[in-house]
């Protein structure tokens, strides 16, 4: 039965103890110790801090010390860092509209000291001793440390027992304390920290470049695998690393956005992020990223929560365009030539110090790649033109920008096509050794990319069919042809009711004329069957597309010669995402000579 909430008698309005409201305050700011490892490093970093030292007792609950070296805090300011809303952070409105420190609300230190026995010990420079400051008792003493600040907080929760009861295993609330200073690890690799914990170590970074910071704190993986992102739109500037999609993962565990040096969860960023991982990364598989964004302070808005850990932009439009873009533009380049994810990531290595002596002057001969017999390099158009393939060259899709075939041979990214495997792959010899090509996967994203380009410029040309082709064609299908006519012309299709049972394919995209038409315009027909006719190539344009290029992409078993394969890679150097197939699967791998000399043990 439920209990029913009866009138409770009327009692007069008054203020409440400054000691309750303290505590109310920390209900907000103080939810784990990891909370007050936060706010407790945020304080650090604002004095000035090359250094933050953290040590934790039971995962943060019987004690969390933080200390630094930073500037200190004078003795007379000590008691009334205590006090609700006192900061030196922020003076008038002016300063809150454009706040350019970790800190600002002057509320953590009141709050933690409500629910924890705390400590102050401060010295600034010039100052003949430390000072301690009891929280509980107002106590001021001298003692004996270094120029800057160690905060203690003993007993976490001790005069709130019920809220003590929430916290998890001392494990996990380690764990969080760790991620806690992770992300403020992650944003100022010019500070070193060091986590200890039952007077153990157990993380240390030194102070270094963002680059090894990120390698240092989330792996030397992330940064392998991570590609560069550096972006201006305007006044905004992006940089960081975006993950290759090789690299995505089954958690959103390695996606960190910081919003001028603070760490942030935004919608706006997260949402942004994903949407420039949509051509190249599909199903539930987590990109992973460390973004920062560099953005005048009046144009955010960070005193949107208690624990600063959201923000408001003034345009979050702008923010959201500049981010995706600056992920896209990393995603976009073609990974050919760089170092690739290799194929065996479990292969073990040949190292240098397992082999004899006697076999360590042998050296990979320089590989001297000619053009295909017959064939001049920079002509790739030739080979299109009687090709079921019935792409244009490369430099059609991909833009002025140069493209491979314009280096000399033995330069070529994805090297020179030797043979094909079992009708499906393309194996090629490069520098690096060898190169597997899914020929299906790479020629649909050459196709996807060169019909979003022609999209984009609104003219995808369409070529009529000599002989309109002709299909039994269900309700459905008919509907849907009759309603989006508009929207079919737009993608190059031409499909009208031949009869009242019976549609007739009589133009498609030139660049699938030679796909099977009917099988294209029934799986487009079934597409747009299931959207919108306003809408449809606002909200499903790609996937539009997407079909569209599967249906034209050069099938298996499709038997070639050495010269379509060879222009098929030239493309693939030159066209953007062509890593992934618009289905997020990889086009190529690279098996170097170092992994075939570990699969024959070769120098062992």
């Amino acid at each position: 039965m439920n209990a029913v909430l009866s009138p409770s008698p009327r009692r007069p309005i008054r203020d409440l103890p400054d000691e309750l409201v303290s505590q109310i305050a920390a209900g907000e700011v103080v939810e784990r110790p990891a909370s007050v490892v936060r706010e407790l490093v945020d304080n650090a970093l604002d004095a000035g801090a090359s250094q933050v030292t953290v040590r934790l007792l039971a995962g943060g609950v019987r004690l969390i010390s933080v200390e630094d070296d930073g500037s200190g805090i004078p003795r007379e300011e000590l008691p009334v860092a205590l006090r609700r809303h006192a900061t030196s952070k922020i003076a008038s409105l002016a300063d809150l509209e454009a706040v350019g420190t970790m800190g600002f609300r002057g509320e953590a230190l009141a709050a933690i000291a409500s629910v924890s026995e705390m400590s102050l010990l401060s010295r600034t420079e010039g100052q003949p001793n430390a000072v301690l400051l009891d929280a509980r008792s107002g106590e001021l003493r001298p003692a004996a440390r270094a120029t800057g600040t160690t905060v203690e907080v003993k007993e976490l929760f001790f005069s709130t027992p019920a809220r003590r009861k929430f916290l998890k295993t001392d494990a996990t609330e380690l764990a969080h304390c760790i991620e806690a200073v992770r992300r403020h690890a992650l944003a100022r690799p010019d500070v070193g920290f060091a986590i200890w914990h039952e007077g153990r170590l157990v993380e240390q970074w030194r102070s270094s470049t963002r680059e090894q910071r990120l390698a240092d704190v989330l792996g030397q993986d992330f940064l392998d695998q991570g590609l560069a992102v550096d972006y201006r739109a305007g006044a905004i500037h992006i940089t960081g690393r975006a993950g290759i999609p090789d690299a995505a993962r089954s958690r959103a565990d390695q996606q960190y956005c910081y919003v001028n040096g603070r760490y942030v969860r935004d919608k706006v960023l997260t949402h942004a992020a994903r949407s420039a991982y949509e051509d190249v990364l599909h199903g539930h598989r987590q990109p992973v990223y460390a973004l920062y964004v560099e953005i005048a302070p009046e144009r955010v808005d960070v005193n949107v929560h208690p624990t600063k850990i959201e923000v408001r932009f003034r345009d979050s439009r702008e923010v959201h365009q500049a981010v995706r873009r600056a992920v896209d533009q990393a995603l976009a380049a073609p990974r050919a030539g760089q170092a690739a994810v290799p194929l065996m990531p479990g292969l073990a290595s040949v190292s240098e110090e397992n082999q004899p002596v006697s076999r360590m002057q042998w050296a990979q001969p320089a590989m001297n790649f000619g053009a295909p017999a017959g064939q001049a390099v920079s002509d790739l158009g030739a080979l299109w033109q009687p090709s079921p393939l019935s792409t244009p060259p490369a430099q059609a899709i991909a833009g002025p920008a140069p493209t491979a075939s314009e280096l000399p041979p033995g330069e070529w990214p994805l090297g020179r096509a030797i043979a094909q495997l079992q009708g499906i792959y393309i194996l090629a010899e490069n520098t690096q050794g060898l190169v597997i090509v899914d020929m299906h996967a790479a020629h649909e994203r050459i196709v996807y990319e060169r019909l979003k380009l022609q999209m984009d410029q609104h003219q995808i040309h369409s070529q009529p069919l000599l002989i309109p082709a002709t299909f039994a064609a269900t309700p459905q299908e008919v509907a849907a042809a009759e309603a989006h006519a508009a929207t079919l012309q737009a993608l190059g299709l031409e499909v009208t009711p031949f009869s009242a049972k019976t549609l007739a394919v009589r133009a498609v995209p030139t660049s699938l004329a030679e796909g099977d038409a009917v099988e294209l315009a029934r799986s487009v027909l079934a597409e747009l069957a299931q959207h919108d006719a306003s809408t449809v190539i606002q909200r499903a344009q790609n996937e539009l597309l997407g079909t569209m290029a599967c249906h034209g992409a050069v099938r298996a078993n499709r038997r070639l010669t050495l010269e379509e394969m060879n222009a098929l890679l030239r493309q693939m150097e030159a066209t953007e995402r062509s890593d992934q197939c618009n289905h997020g699967r990889p086009t190529w791998r690279q098996l170097t000579v170092r992994e075939l000399d570990a699969l024959f043990l070769r120098g062992r």
